[in-house]
């Protein structure tokens, strides 16, 4: 978000977004916001779901000694990577 400064009639400056700069376009104002709102939901619901493939993946290709290392065993790791990617 764009700040602008101006300088007062006292000599000090002022910061203001260009959300106070236009009146009615701040957060959570305007046409589309509640789609925009669903969008950006849906957007981390997927970054969420794909982190998560990700991680399992890794676990999955550890080596059986780094597994033991964070008290895992080859199984735990085949058990978690085996779950769906939208399952915690």
């Amino acid at each position: 978000m764009a700040q602008s400064m101006n300088d007062g009639m006292d000599g000090s400056m002022n910061t203001r977004t260009d959300a106070q700069e236009r009146p009615g376009q701040g957060i959570g104002q305007g046409i589309g916001q509640g789609i925009g709102g669903v969008v950006v939901a849906l957007f981390d619901t997927v970054a969420t779901w794909n982190e998560r493939r990700r991680q399992r993946r890794a676990l999955e290709a550890l080596p059986d000694h780094l597994l033991h290392d964070i008290g895992l065993s080859r199984a735990d790791a085949v058990t978690e990577a085996d779950k769906p990617f939208w399952q915690g």
